[in-house]
């Protein structure tokens, strides 16, 4: 039996998971709504948050779990990518726990982490698959040889789409996270309202500045003729926007499923919980005879479940690192 304690605090979430040989027995996830009020995470009070929260937090997943500390036999916790001051939280109180049980460590890239999610239930894709990672700082096709053998394809040259997305959203006055907001109006308007350009990049990566900038100016141009245009075209707007961004990516991940001959197509990551996307994607894959794989919500976003299967394929290799492993900011896959 081998009992995994996950740890997650890459940016705005405390989170900690508990998996017992493969199987996810708790999912416990603080999040942090300090950062409302200034438009976007700010990463001192995220780090404070993280503090306050992972005690708590990693205290719940055990109770919920049924098991006691000392039952742990490891702990994964993510190295990276994200915000310094808040991985160090996680990676600091990881490596505190691990010394005081004496179990390994066992360091996870969250990116990797993201595309791992989709091996916590059935139906669990088969190696290689193609996964479109999607989030707030990511975006990214990757070739997923083995759990940890993977090769990017491409990635984005500026914002993700997930940024794209936030900050569309205060173009349109819509509090932060906007992107969920965007994607409610998105499905009372109409996707054909306003014509937004698709970026002609090329290869499998992605561009959403020019995008983005073009939106702003449509919304600046309307403005002028008409003080109330957002209220009043506020569901066609982000329909059209909504759309654009899920052709944008849906487009490169069939060039890319083209190129490489792959049938297993996934998403990962927490634009992926948005519902264009989901729908998009469903439909081409019935179109091109894909098998699709989407994760559920609860992992599509910020979560320890991730780590902590991530974490369990590590253990079963044996991979563990010592206690001098620092967080990393920027980490490849």
């Amino acid at each position: 039996m081998a009992i995994i304690l996950g740890i997650e605090s890459s940016c705005d979430e405390t989170s900690a998971s508990i998996c017992i040989n493969g199987e996810i027995h708790s999912n416990v996830i603080a999040t942090q709504a300090i950062h409302a009020k200034y438009g976007g995470v700010v990463p001192e009070l995220a780090s404070r948050a993280h503090q306050q929260n992972i005690i708590p937090t990693v205290d719940e997943a055990i109770r919920q779990a049924k098991i006691s500390k000392n039952q742990i036999d490891a702990v994964s916790f993510t190295r990276g990518p994200g915000l310094l001051g808040a991985l160090l939280v996680g990676t600091s109180f990881a490596k505190s726990f691990a010394l005081a049980q004496n179990v390994p460590l066992i360091d996870i890239n969250h990116m990797q982490a993201h595309i791992l999610a989709h091996f916590i239930e059935e139906p669990k894709p088969s190696f290689p698959f193609l996964c479109l990672t999607v989030s707030g700082g990511h975006t990214q096709i990757v070739l997923v040889k083995d759990y940890f053998e993977m090769e990017l394809l491409g990635e984005t040259l500026d914002d993700a789409a997930g940024e794209a997305f936030d900050k569309t959203a205060k173009v349109l006055n819509l509090p932060y996270p906007g992107g969920p907001l965007i994607d409610k109006f998105a499905k009372e308007g109409n996707p054909s309202s306003y014509k937004l350009p698709e970026p002609q990049i090329p290869g499998l990566n992605f561009s959403f500045s020019g995008l983005k900038t073009a939106i702003l100016y449509l919304v600046q141009d309307q403005l002028k003729l008409n003080p109330d245009f957002l209220t009043e075209n506020m569901a066609d707007l982000c329909a059209s926007v909504q759309s654009r961004i899920v052709s944008i990516l849906l487009n490169k991940l069939k060039k890319a499923a083209k190129q490489t001959g792959v049938k297993d197509i996934a998403i990962a990551g927490g634009v992926s919980a948005n519902s264009g996307l989901r729908k998009g994607l469903i439909e081409m894959g019935e179109q091109y005879h894909w098998n699709v794989f989407i994760p559920k919500f609860e992992y599509c976003t910020d979560n320890a479940a991730m780590i902590a299967i991530a974490g369990y394929y590590k253990y079963l290799k044996g991979e563990f690192v010592g206690q001098d492993v620092a967080p990393m900011a920027r980490m490849h896959l």
